[in-house]
């Protein structure tokens, strides 16, 4: 059973969707840990009173960004940790905190990748007129949100869409499709090699996508 630490920054509904998904025998997993750069994250209350681990350090004004990240890397080391889940995580790691965990480290990302990486993806999508938005995971490399991407999940976008309305309809996607992909990698389907990814054996030349029963294809 793979262990996984989840990385988050604020309400962690991915968290919740995780959990959700060990609790139903959905995911064959546990949460080894929850951490966080915001200490005041909800998540972090509700993993607590599920007795799920967790490690708080506030990044803000912390002066040295490779220090930080090297000592709160090594805090979520020692959870030993299979895979490291990004699930709302905002901040970009230094390359080195993220090189020792190449392939064992993904996140969700609230655009179709290579689109939009970074912050404020929906009204960039709705500025560029797009008549498609979507969520991809891909694991994690130096570059921000630059790793090969897993899988996505995609949805139409209309003219009476706002950022908030393509935030609130994508929500339940990146629940469905972090699950999926986490479920992958977990159980040994999908796997990072070099710069592909490898799932059932072959390399994947387009992501993963989610469908309507959860699953990928």
């Amino acid at each position: 059973m793979a262990r996984l630490a989840v990385l988050v920054s604020g309400r962690g509904s991915n968290f919740d969707a995780l959990r959700a998904a060990i609790a139903a025998g959905q995911l064959h997993a546990e949460i080894a840990l929850v951490a966080s750069n915001r200490p005041h994250a909800p998540a972090l209350a509700r993993a607590r009173a599920t007795g799920i681990a967790t490690h708080a350090s506030e990044s803000r004004g912390s002066g040295d960004r490779a220090a930080w990240d090297r000592a709160f890397m090594a805090a979520v080391a020692a959870a030993r940790p299979d895979l490291i889940v990004l699930a709302g995580f905002m901040r970009r790691l230094d390359a080195a905190a993220v090189t020792p965990w190449l392939g064992r480290m993904l996140n969700i990302h609230p655009s179709l990748l290579p689109k939009y990486p970074g912050l404020d993806t929906h009204q960039r999508v709705l500025d560029a007129g797009d008549v498609e938005h979507g969520a991809s995971v891909h694991f994690v490399t130096a570059e921000l949100d630059g790793g090969p991407v897993l899988a996505q999940a995609r949805m139409s976008v209309s003219a009476a869409d706002t950022p908030h309305s393509l935030a609130a309809r994508l929500l339940p996607l990146e629940h469905r499709l972090l699950v999926a992909a986490v479920t992958a990698v977990a159980s040994g389907r999908c796997r990072m090699q070099g710069t592909a990814i490898l799932c059932d054996g072959q390399i994947l030349h387009a992501p993963l996508q989610l469908q309507d029963d959860a699953s990928l294809a």
